[in-house]
């Protein structure tokens, strides 16, 4: 039961770490990112290629973060940005582009599964139960992450900036804002927070070219069911994500695997509004 628990709580802590990214660009942009998957690929790749040349390992994630961001900032001017006025075209564009990006990778690797070191190794005594290291330090950095991005989202010029445009943007632009600007930052913010995410999750996977796209289904249900709430995105991800730990350990790994999609059209089909609001 202490291993179940403690899987419940690690999952969950994954699952937001992935998630965010895709949430603060939504929240933001009002953009849903498709290429979300593909960022998180490239940062598991960026995770193979550092542990490959001999490099510290706890250098992956956030070197595939900064490589993130600026590949995001580069995406919103030459792609996003033209497609303001016209969100559906946006919103297919950053479709293609994961499909482009996925092509480019199996170009340069191929179509096998490759693995990355993990920076922790063996297990850690917790609650009577010896666990997995390395699990409990991402669940830790996923707090961490959550904790930061609040702050920043709060107590920062750009995080007020953000959340007028997010309120208002006609009124926001009218205050002085430059919310060309706020979104620029914002793309580039959550394609460095896919890339980490992903650098981070894959030593405890294999990287394969199509390693986002289960992440992303599951990323776009927690955000549709969470809201632009990072509380709100901690508590689906521990309440949908749970269930998954729960079905895949007592049904079927492959039941499992579409709990949080099912879960997550319950929820919605309820309350539309999802978990931010009752």
């Amino acid at each position: 039961m202490t291993v179940l628990l403690l899987d419940i709580v690690t999952s969950a802590a994954i699952l937001f770490a992935v998630a965010s990214g895709l949430m603060i660009i939504l929240g933001v942009m009002k953009l849903i990112n498709f290429a979300h998957g593909a960022f998180l690929t490239v940062g598991g790749y960026a995770a193979y290629m550092t542990t490959a040349q001999g490099l510290d390992p706890w250098l992956a994630a956030p070197l595939a973060a900064v490589f993130g961001f600026g590949a995001g900032l580069i995406v919103e001017r030459l792609i996003v940005r033209p497609l303001y006025d016209r969100p559906l075209d946006a919103i297919l564009a950053t479709w293609g582009l994961g499909i482009v990006i996925g092509q480019v990778i199996t170009l340069v690797f191929g179509r096998s599964v490759q693995f990355a070191a993990s920076p922790l190794s063996g297990t850690i005594p917790l609650l009577g139960a010896d666990y997995s290291a390395y699990r409990l330090a991402v669940t830790v950095i996923a707090i961490g992450l959550g904790l930061a991005l609040t702050a920043l989202l709060y107590f920062t010029r750009f995080g007020l900036n953000a959340r007028a445009v997010i309120m208002n943007e006609p009124l926001a632009r009218g205050l002085g804002i430059d919310s060309v600007r706020v979104r620029a930052m914002t793309f580039g913010l959550g394609a460095g927070l896919a890339c980490g995410a992903g650098a981070l999750i894959t030593p405890l996977l294999a990287v394969d070219p199509n390693m986002g796209l289960p992440w992303l289904v599951n990323s776009f249900m927690l955000v549709l069911v969470s809201g632009v709430s990072f509380p709100s995105l901690a508590a689906a991800a521990m309440l949908l994500g749970g269930a998954q730990v729960v079905v895949s350990t007592y049904v079927s790994p492959i039941v499992g695997g579409l709990t949080i999609v099912v879960l997550a059209a319950v929820i919605l089909r309820i309350n539309p509004k999802g978990l931010s609001r009752g």
